[in-house]
C-alpha cells in the first residue's frame, strides 16, 4: 500500500504529514492551546503587578519607618523601619514563589510529540522570538499564519524563528517547483542559475538587508552555545546530537539548527510523498576491480535516508531538548540541495541569539564539556572578543567510543591549488601541532568551514552568502580573507576537542553534485554551473581571471550580485590579507600561489 505524506510545494500546497482527526476536534486542540497561553499570560501580569505592589509598599514602609519620632518602636512588632522593610520582602517573596507554583503547575500540564513547548520560556522576553514555537517534527510542518510572520521578520522589526523557517521554506517550495519545470524541459546552464538568482533576489537579499549590520536578535550574554549543523543525506546526524550533548557541560545551553538534506521519497506532482520502496540512489559505490586493477563502481537503488532529528528527538533520553526547543530544523529536499555553502547559509539563519556561534560539519564526536573548553578557549585569544578558534579535526571510526581523546590540537598553516578539480580555487591544509604548554592559543590565517568557534557578533560583521550554490571548494578561503579583513583574528585551539569522520570516495556516500547530476539528467551539469558561479569567490580572491571586467565581459555580472555586503571586510585590507597568509597572484597560470608561512607553525603571533 502507498503511503503518501504532504510537503510544502507553495503557499497552496502547505501541510502537515500527521493524519487529520476533523475539523471540530483541530478547533479544540486551538482553544486549548490558546487558553494555555491566556493562562501563562494572565500569571505572568499578575506576577509584575504583585511586585510593583510590592514595590510601592517598600518605600511607603520606609518612609513611614523614618518618620517614626522617637526610635523606640519595636522591630518585632513591625513599627519600626526594619520591621516595615521585613514585612514588605515577605509579601514580595511570597508573590514570587506563588507566581513560580503557577508557572510550574502550568508546564506540567503541557505536552505534544514533535511540538516544542515553549510555555516555561514565556515571561522570558529574551526568547520571545523562539513565539510561535516551530515543530521539528514532522518533516515540513506548516507554519501558521506564515505570510504574516514572514511580512513581520521582512520589516525588521518583530522578527521570529517561525518567521525566517517560513521565508526559507517559501523559498525552497518556489526553488522545488522551478527546480522540477527546468528538469522536465532540460534547460541549460543558464536558465538554471537565472531561476535560483532570481528567487534569492526575491526572498533571501531582501531578509538579510532587513538586518545588515545588526543582529537579527539580541545577542544573550548567558554564555548559550549555537551549534550549525548542515547535513545532507547524514546518517550520523542523531548520533553527532547524541555526543553533542551528553559531552556538554551545559546542555541546556546548546542550541542546534540543523538543514536536513535528504531523500525523503519520490516526490509526485499532486505535492504527496511516496516513501515505499527503494525511490533514492546510493553514492558511487565500489563494486569490484577491472582489468587494470581500478576500482568499478555503481549507483544503486536504495531507500529513504535515515531524519537524524526524528531519530533524536523521538529518543526519551533526548525529547527534552527537542521540546524545551533547542533543537531547529529545516528540511529541504535532495533536488534542491546545493552545496554546503547554501546549506550553511540557512542555517545561520536558525540562530536564535545565542552568545556563541559554533559551525561544523555533521559526522563528529565532542569531548568531555567540550562546550565550556571552548568558551574558555576563546576567551584566552589576545583579539577576543573578535577571536575566531578554527581547525581540521582528527579523524575516527564509527564504534569507537563516545567521547573524544584530547590532543595538541592542529594549525591551519597552508593553502594549495589542486589543478585537477573541475574548477580550481584555492584550498587550505594543516601544518603542524600545538606542542603543549602554550600559554594561549596563537593565530593562523585560516578558516575551515567544517569546524569554527566565535561569538556571534560574527553573523553581524560576516553575515553568510546566499549567492554561492554549487559550490564546493573556494568557501573556506572566502571565510578566511572575509573575517580577517572585518577584523576578526582566526586561532588554532590548543586542544582537539572534537573529531570528524573523513569519508574517502570509496565509502559510496552520496554527493550533492550526484543529485544536480540525476536531477537534469546530465552528469557534469554541476560542474558546468559552477564554473559560472565560482566566479564570484574568484573575485572575492584577487584571482587575474575573475575581474569586473572579465566577468561582464563573459555575460556573468549577475555573479557580482551584492558583492559589497558579502565581500572584503572595512577593518583591513584584501592585501594586508594576502602577505598575512603567504599568498600571491601567479598571473602566467591565472591563479593564486601559496608559500611557506613560518611564523604560523612557530605560533610567533598571538
Amino acid at each position: 500500500m502507498m503511503h503518501r505524506k504532504k510537503v510544502p510545494l507553495g503557499s497552496s500546497k502547505t501541510s502537515s504529514s500527521r493524519t487529520t482527526v476533523g475539523a471540530s476536534s483541530t478547533r479544540m486542540r486551538r482553544k486549548k492551546k490558546k487558553s494555555r497561553f491566556s493562562k501563562t499570560v494572565d500569571y505572568i501580569v499578575m506576577g509584575f503587578v504583585m511586585v510593583i505592589f510590592g514595590a510601592f509598599m517598600y518605600e511607603f514602609g520606609v518612609l513611614h519607618a523614618e518618620n517614626v519620632a522617637d526610635g523606640t518602636a519595636s522591630v518585632e512588632n513591625g513599627s519600626g523601619k526594619a520591621g516595615a522593610i521585613n514585612k514588605v520582602k515577605g509579601v514580595i517573596k511570597a508573590a514570587s514563589k506563588n507566581l513560580r507554583r503557577n508557572i510550574s503547575a502550568h508546564k506540567s500540564s503541557g505536552s505534544g510529540s514533535g511540538v516544542v513547548n515553549l510555555d516555561d520560556n514565556l515571561y522570558r522576553s529574551d526568547l520571545s522570538h523562539l513565539q510561535p514555537p516551530v515543530p521539528y517534527l514532522p518533516i515540513f510542518a506548516s507554519i501558521p499564519n506564515d505570510k504574516q510572520l514572514i511580512q513581520d521578520t521582512l520589516d525588521g522589526t518583530k522578527p521570529t524563528i517561525a518567521g525566517i523557517v517560513a521565508l526559507l521554506q517559501k523559498f525552497l517550495s518556489e526553488l522545488h517547483d522551478k527546480n522540477m519545470m527546468l528538469s522536465q524541459k532540460r534547460a541549460d546552464g543558464d536558465e538554471i542559475i537565472d531561476a535560483f538568482f532570481t528567487l534569492a533576489k526575491e526572498h533571501l537579499l531582501p531578509f538579510d538587508k532587513a538586518y545588515r549590520g545588526r543582529p537579527i536578535f539580541p545577542i544573550r550574554e548567558d554564555e548559550s552555545i549555537f551549534l550549525s549543523l548542515a547535513a545532507f543525506r547524514e546518517h550520523l546526524l542523531a548520533d553527532t546530537l547524541a555526543f553533542a550533548f551528553d559531552n556538554a557541560k551545559h546542555p541546556d545551553k546548546l542550541f542546534v539548527g540543523a538543514v536536513v538534506q535528504n531523500c525523503f521519497g519520490k516526490v509526485l506532482p499532486d505535492g504527496t510523498i511516496d516513501p515505499s520502496g527503494t525511490p533514492c540512489k546510493t553514492g558511487a559505490q565500489v563494486v569490484g576491480k577491472n582489468k587494470q586493477g581500478r576500482d568499478m563502481t555503481k549507483v544503486s537503488d536504495a531507500p529513504i535516508d535515515k531524519n537524524g532529528i526524528e531519530d533524536f528527538c523521538n529518543d526519551p533520553k533526548y525529547e527534552k531538548y527537542c521540546k524545551a526547543g533547542q533543537v531547529r530544523a529545516v528540511y529541504v529536499h535532495e533536488t534542491e540541495s546545493l552545496g554546503p555553502a547554501m546549506a550553511r547559509y540557512y542555517a545561520s539563519k536558525l540562530w536564535g541569539g545565542e552568545t556563541y556561534f559554533v559551525q561544523t560539519d555533521s559526522h563528529l564526536k565532542f569531548a568531555e564539556e567540550w562546550d565550556e573548553k571552548y568558551r574558555i578557549e576563546v576567551k584566552a585569544a589576545k583579539n577576543y572578543p573578535k577571536a575566531i578558534l578554527s581547525s581540521y579535526p582528527p579523524g575516527f571510526t564509527p564504534g569507537s567510543g563516545t567521547s573524544v581523546h584530547e590532543s595538541n590540537g592542529a594549525k591551519l598553516c597552508f593553502c594549495e591549488t589542486n589543478v585537477l578539480d573541475p574548477n580550481p580555487i584555492i584550498r587550505i591544509n594543516a601544518g603542524g601541532n600545538y606542542k603543549g604548554g602554550e600559554k594561549r592559543p596563537t593565530q593562523i590565517p585560516f578558516v575551515a568551514a567544517g569546524f569554527f568557534f566565535a561569538r556571534a557578533e560574527f553573523l553581524v560583521d560576516m553575515p553568510f552568502d546566499p549567492l554561492i550554490p554549487w559550490c564546493f571548494m573556494g568557501e573556506e578561503i572566502a571565510l578566511s580573507l572575509r573575517s580577517w579583513t572585518s577584523g576578526w583574528s582566526i586561532y588554532a585551539p590548543r586542544k582537539n576537542l572534537i573529531a570528524h569522520q573523513y569519508r574517502p570516495g570509496r565509502m559510496g556516500l552520496p554527493k550533492f553534485w550526484g543529485s544536480v547530476g540525476r536531477l537534469y539528467g546530465r552528469p557534469q551539469m554541476n560542474n558546468k554551473i559552477q564554473g559560472k558561479v565560482i566566479k564570484r569567490l574568484k573575485n572575492l580572491a584577487g584571482y587575474p581571471d575573475a575581474t569586473v571586467e572579465s566577468i561582464q565581459k563573459d555575460n556573468i555580472a549577475y555573479v557580482l550580485t551584492d558583492m559589497e555586503y558579502y565581500g572584503v571586510g572595512k577593518e583591513r585590507t584584501l592585501e594586508q590579507y594576502m602577505e598575512f597568509a603567504g599568498i600571491h597572484v601567479d598571473k602566467e597560470n591565472n591563479a593564486l600561489a601559496c608559500k611557506a608561512i613560518p611564523w604560523c607553525g612557530k605560533g610567533l603571533k598571538e
